[in-house]
């Protein structure tokens, strides 16, 4: 081996050893992140304009002893270089600011900060640590999740008050944050329609968005009667009480969203096909999913988007549901009968399905 040949194979070496540190490494990122939000520093910097200094910084969140303000200039340049805050340190002291990233984490609208705060959450993070012992346990039955905390996420939601809470405010969260573009920029999906049913709507947030945005179109609420039971009063949208295993109530679309990854195919595969039969006699009848498609409008530019709907799938598998790519979507939508489907992906890791009876 020649020289040459020697010092390439090293370089490959170091190359792949850097690449392996980046990836075990990937944790400090998220739970510096974390900090972030925990100490309100996108809040901070807002305050003060949108651009602060560290000791501005420092005016505004809880420090218990002036020895950590060190400590949070470095965890300041590990999200600069994060993208999350950007910095100018053009003058005496270094200028942090907001970027698109960090402007998502103030105000009340687009808000998605109770959302990252539940996906950082202990227990989601504590369901991975030993995921390959449960690679290796007995029971088929048995989920990362329900091995890591002795019961099942909705048994968590209901009998933990704490985690009850942060996931309600993430889903409602994540939920308006989706639903604001939706309604701005996948308007032509809701065109045509006069009435639509939002099936396992919860309280219908969704569904008070889209007849904001939308008054001629009558909208309701279908989930189970304990759940409908709390739903608002004062607002135009109608909730009826019911099992979507059962029937559904006809409208000219039916509309899903991100419900179906927590079942499988058969139970997904009975779901639609009420769906089909509730839009199955309406002109221009059609069913509305917006959920994940793995892989879909994949390309160079948005390999961070594929990334992130596989590291979602993951975190579906320790509560034992799945985020599906398009042959998988396809399945279930032709063995409910469906005709034919359209994929719309602008929603960045998340896509419009449209399946026409």
């Amino acid at each position: 081996m020649d020289q040459h040949t020697a010092g390439t194979d090293q370089q490959a070496m170091l190359d792949a050893h850097l690449q392996l540190s980046h990836h075990t490494l990937a944790y400090v990122k998220s739970l510096a992140l974390k900090a972030a939000l925990d100490l309100r520093i996108p809040d901070a910097i807002h305050l003060h304009g949108g651009s602060a200094t560290l000791p501005q910084i420092v005016s505004e969140v809880t420090l218990l002893h002036p020895s950590k303000i060190p400590c949070l200039r470095r965890l300041m340049r590990a999200l600069t270089l994060a993208g999350v805050f950007s910095v100018d340190d053009g003058g005496d002291e270094p200028v942090y600011g907001l970027t698109p990233a960090s402007r998502l984490l103030i105000g009340s609208e687009m808000n998605v900060t109770p959302f990252l705060t539940l996906m950082l959450d202990t227990a989601f993070v504590s369901s991975f640590f030993d995921l390959g012992e449960w690679f290796r346990h007995e029971s088929p039955d048995t989920s990362p999740w329900k091995k890591a905390h002795g019961r099942d996420i909705w048994d968590q939601t209901d009998d933990d008050a704490r985690f009850g809470k942060l996931f309600g405010d993430g889903m409602v969260a994540n939920s308006n944050f989706l639903m604001g573009i939706v309604v701005k920029e996948c308007s032509s999906v809701f065109q045509g329609i006069s009435s639509l049913v939002d099936v396992g709507g919860g309280l219908g947030g969704a569904t008070q968005i889209i007849a904001k945005a939308f008054p001629h179109v009558e909208c309701s609420v279908l989930d189970l009667p304990h759940v409908v039971a709390r739903a608002p009063t004062n607002t135009n949208v109608k909730y009826v009480g019911g099992d979507m295993f059962e029937s559904i109530p006809s409208a000219n679309a039916v509309f899903i969203k991100s419900i179906l990854h927590d079942w499988g195919d058969a139970e997904c595969v009975k779901i639609l096909k009420n769906c089909k039969k509730a839009v199955a006699s309406q002109a221009g009848g059609r069913v509305i999913i917006l959920d994940m498609v793995v892989g879909a409008g994949s390309s160079d530019k948005n390999q961070h988007a594929v990334e992130t709907q596989v590291w979602f799938d993951l975190i579906m598998m320790t509560i034992t549901g799945a985020e599906r790519d398009e042959m998988e979507w396809k399945k279930i939508i032709f063995e409910a009968g469906f005709s034919h489907y359209k994929i719309t992906a602008v929603l960045g890791v998340k896509s419009i399905i449209e399946a026409y009876p």
